[in-house]
Formats: C-alpha cells, structure tokens, sequence
C-alpha cells in the first residue's frame, strides 16, 4: 500500500471513519438481531416514532436514518429533516422502494456534488 496513494488515502478514511462509528451512540431497530455486535450499540425491537422523536429532541447532532423500512416509518412520522442521496449511474430493478407509497414531501435542494465516476450525491432540506 504504501506506494499505492489511493489506496492508503482510502484506508485512513476508512479508519476515521470506524473510530467515529465505534464512538457514536447507535440504536439499532430489529426484529431478529440477537445481539449488538458494536460497543455503544443498543436494540429496539419496534420503531416508536415517540421514542425517535424523544431522541431526535435530545441528540447534540444529528442522528442517521438507514434502512428502507425504518425510512419509511421516519417519514410517515414526519421526523425527516434532511435527505442524503446518492445516485448511481446504474440503473438496477428490483429490491426494496427508496421512499414508501403515499408520500409526497417538498425538498429544497441545499447541496450537490458530482463525482468522476458519474455518482452525484444530493443534499435536500425537507420543507414541513
């Protein structure tokens, strides 16, 4: 690797970014995981919207949304304040919806990056 500059570049952000996962609070909604296998990591077996919200009022930063089906309970709620995309130049049918059925939610664009590799990420605000 050490001649390899992309290759080392990658791994140091891999590496920030696993110490910042391992220091990073995380609940985890399932209804099959035994066991968390990170430290700081606590299980719920249900999605509350009123335990999310209690959370959300309560987190110094902001809190991450992952998973299509925890999204879809989140924004039935109305907890969403922000939505990350990234869109690949790839299209692929089949698999689970990104956003559910019944939802029709205004978005004010804040940030846009286009990437060499013809990704772009997207940065909306969720107009309530």
């Amino acid at each position: 690797m050490g001649n390899r500059p992309r290759v080392c570049r990658r791994v140091a952000r891999d590496a920030e970014f696993a110490r910042l996962w391992q220091a990073a609070d995380k609940v985890v909604f399932s209804r099959s995981l035994r066991a968390a296998s990170t430290r700081r990591t606590r299980i719920e077996r249900t999605f509350d919207a009123g335990t999310v919200r209690a959370l959300k009022e309560d987190a110094a930063k902001d809190l991450g949304v992952s998973g299509a089906e925890l999204a879809a309970e989140a924004w039935r709620a109305g907890l969403i304040d922000e939505c990350q995309v990234f869109v690949s130049p790839m299209l692929v049918g089949g698999g689970k919806r990104m956003f559910p059925d019944g939802i029709r939610q205004p978005l004010e664009l804040l940030e846009e990056r286009r990437f060499d590799n013809g990704m772009v990420f997207m940065r909306h605000r969720v107009l309530h």
